[in-house]
């Protein structure tokens, strides 16, 4: 699937996620009038909800961008209803060619991590069959419990070709209260990243791991360092836009192939209509806005990494 991921983004000249996490606030009125009309103002109403606001985002903008990152948490609080949202959105995505990354964050003991990676990335048997639960083609990965929480995960990617982004240096502010604490002289988020080149040994696509990291745009500097630490490791990049980091901070996060990077945005993209750059959409016609900060966002990040 890292081979897929590759192509996708040359095919479309566009190293870009769009973050399809939603928040019911984020869905224009029409939409959750229409919901709400229907199921009633319940969690099945705001799971119809938060679907349909996806999928007018996903037809506005599947032949533009080679990936999605839904973030389980923002269906995951409206119950079983929003992970059947979740599980929709993910098969409608991949019906459109979109390679899909869960944001879903697990690292845990082994069974454990063993159970999520099944749910996510694998088949689980029943009886004499087998199924697959989310079927995400790829998921991030908790590594704070260390090869135990991590390398179930990268036996379901040998097994299924697929992938995981394991988490090193996360771009919200707290996050050098743990990683960048020093060990031995060296920071942890050093350490971790060593580790992610390790693992991804294990598992190599024709130019890159299925293995790959978690970076944040908010933290260029480190992303320096990591890019050396973790060359065949493609690093997924939150916080470009509404977290603060800019285009010309990524350059470094990318190989001299023009490759090894994806840089993703949430609220920038899916809440376009809500900024006043895209007002003139209005909220009727959300997912054009959400067109045009893609088309945007692809150019800004282009001019920066080709400059």
């Amino acid at each position: 699937m890292i081979n897929q991921l590759v192509k996708e983004i040359q095919k479309k000249n566009a190293p870009i996620v769009v973050g399809l996490d939603p928040m019911l606030s984020y869905v224009p009125e029409h939409i959750q009038k229409k919901a709400f009309a229907e199921y009633g103002e319940t969690l099945e109403g705001a799971a119809e909800a938060i679907w349909q606001f996806n999928k007018g985002i996903v037809d506005a903008t599947w032949d533009l961008i080679p990936a999605v990152k839904p973030q389980v948490a923002m269906y995951e609080q409206f119950g079983v209803p929003g992970l059947l949202a979740f599980k929709k959105t993910v098969d409608y995505c991949k019906s459109k060619g979109l390679v899909v990354i869960g944001d879903i964050k697990r690292g845990d003991i082994g069974s454990t991590s063993g159970a999520y990676a099944t749910g996510h990335l694998g088949q689980v048997t029943v009886g004499t069959k087998k199924y697959y639960g989310f079927d995400e083609d790829f998921v991030t990965v908790n590594p704070y419990l260390g090869s135990d929480g991590v390398k179930p995960f990268v036996d379901v990617c040998k097994e299924e070709k697929k992938g995981i982004f394991v988490l090193v240096k996360t771009s919200n502010p707290s996050s050098g209260e743990f990683q960048d604490q020093l060990v031995e002289g060296r920071p942890l988020y050093e350490l971790v990243g060593e580790k992610v080149a390790a693992w991804g040994e294990e598992v190599m696509g024709d130019s890159y791991s299925y293995v790959g990291a978690v970076v944040g745009a908010t933290y260029p500097k480190m992303g320096e360092i990591l890019r050396k630490i973790m060359p065949k490791a493609y690093i997924l990049v939150p916080g470009y836009g509404a977290q603060g980091g800019k285009a010309e901070d990524l350059k470094p996060y990318f190989n001299k192939d023009g490759l090894g990077a994806i840089v993703n945005s949430s609220r920038g993209i899916i809440c376009a209509y809500k900024q006043e750059t895209y007002a003139r959409f209005g909220a009727e016609q959300y997912a054009e806005a959400s067109r045009q900060a893609v088309i945007d966002m692809r150019e800004d990040i282009n001019s920066a990494i080709q400059g």
